[in-house]
């Protein structure tokens, strides 16, 4: 940067802090017993993007219950959700679409069979009910239809939805400032 700000400079600290406090973690694969099986987390913030109020989705899949994440991504959403509900549900989409690949890549890599539905967890309940209701809302329908190819998903049962608390979502330490407290609680799934 040829002109670096007071927030820059903060910034800058913070990412070193955070660097400084996690040298020692790493990503660790144990054999297990246990049946492996896709399981997923997306959380976006709203309106997180100061500059053109675009929100931040994030997601992280995981093979085990308690593995940790072999699959993670943040990004900017190409539009501005104009609610909670909206951002939610354009950070499933993102979830699905990677749901979807993953589940094909372990079919093919024969890890898991192709039977079983990918549970993909959500902290928005509204979202949630959007995509498993294919009834026209008035709320909805600016919503792209690009979105909607969730719908199918949810309705072939190749994507099973759930509701999970905030405080239990994984995918929040994609989307938001993480506190030493969340990062220590969801170290299992981001190192050993």
């Amino acid at each position: 940067m040829s002109k670096p700000t007071e927030s820059n400079l903060i910034a800058a600290k913070h990412v070193l802090r955070y660097l400084k406090g996690t040298i020692e973690q790493r990503l660790r694969f144990r054999k297990s017993d246990s049946t492996l099986k896709l399981i997923g987390f997306c959380d976006p913030d709203w309106g997180g993007d100061v500059c053109d109020r675009r929100s931040i989705s994030g997601y992280g899949f995981q093979l085990l219950d308690e593995g940790p994440l072999v699959s993670w991504r943040s990004r900017k959403q190409p539009t501005v959700a104009l609610s909670t509900c909206e951002a939610e549900y354009m950070a499933l989409i993102d979830a699905v679409q990677e749901a979807k690949f993953l589940k094909q890549l372990c079919v093919d890599l024969n890890i898991v069979q192709v039977s079983y539905s990918v549970l993909v967890n959500g902290d928005n309940q509204g979202a949630i009910n959007l995509a498993k209701n294919p009834m026209y809302h008035k709320r909805s329908k600016h919503i792209d239809v690009k979105y909607h190819f969730i719908r199918s998903e949810v309705r072939t049962g190749s994507i099973v939805l759930a509701y999970i608390p905030t405080d239990e979502n994984v995918a929040d330490i994609f989307t938001k400032p993480v506190s030493k407290v969340k990062l220590d609680k969801f170290g299992p799934f981001i190192s050993a």
